[in-house]
């Protein structure tokens, strides 16, 4: 028996910049119906927080290579009353979601930055429990959120933002229907649109927002 998932979902997607009209008591007002929040880092924990007690609904998120370490002790580490994806996955909704946090490193030793070889070590991890979620529900994976871009699509020339071959690694395993990352505005070689498919995957560049639906 097929896995029937919602025709559509609501989803507000942000990341990278606060954006005034969403950081209003008057958001639900501008955007209502809204049965989901993704953000894909290197925002406030506390515009976050804020987003999700307007809207009384989950919020996802991977941190940024600007957002601070996690740790278990420092309640600041993490945004409270969202769950933080990075390299897990979780079944929402109907859903499945995986997610990847971090980007390139261009300054060693700084939290979420990682070498090309250190990410493929942090999507190695991930695999197992991907793989068995494709078994148990018998569905590829729905949603892919991370902070950096997969290299050569949507990134950029400049150290800090050259995208991550782990990504393209994870896209061909894993065939997510949607990839939904931050990182790069259009600029230089991002003026093409900002969505692109690959392996049937449609990978977004959602910063500094967009208001989608997930089909």
């Amino acid at each position: 028996m097929c896995h029937k998932i919602q025709p559509t979902m609501k989803v507000l997607a942000i990341s990278d910049q606060i954006i005034d009209r969403l950081y209003s008591t008057t958001v639900r007002e501008t955007y209502p119906d809204i049965a989901l929040i993704l953000s894909c880092g290197d925002l406030p924990y506390e515009y976050l927080e804020f987003l999700v007690s307007i809207y009384n609904v989950p919020l996802l998120y991977v941190p940024g290579n600007h957002d601070p370490a996690y740790d278990l002790n420092e309640p600041r580490s993490r945004a409270h009353g969202c769950e933080n994806l990075d390299g897990t996955s979780l079944l929402l909704k109907d859903l499945l979601f995986a997610g990847l946090g971090g980007s390139v490193e261009y300054q060693p030793g700084t939290p979420n930055q990682y070498t090309q070889l250190g990410m493929y070590r942090r999507v190695y991890q991930m695999l197992p429990a991907l793989i068995w979620e494709r078994i148990r529900l018998r569905r590829r994976l729905d949603v892919l959120l991370t902070h950096s871009p997969p290299y050569g699509i949507h990134d950029d020339t400049d150290p800090a933002h050259e995208g991550l071959r782990a990504i393209n690694y994870l896209i061909q395993v894993a065939k997510p229907r949607y990839l939904l990352h931050g990182h790069t505005i259009f600029y230089r070689q991002n003026l093409q649109d900002h969505v692109t498919v690959i392996n049937d995957t449609k990978v977004i560049n959602i910063y500094p927002f967009r208001v989608m639906n997930l089909e």
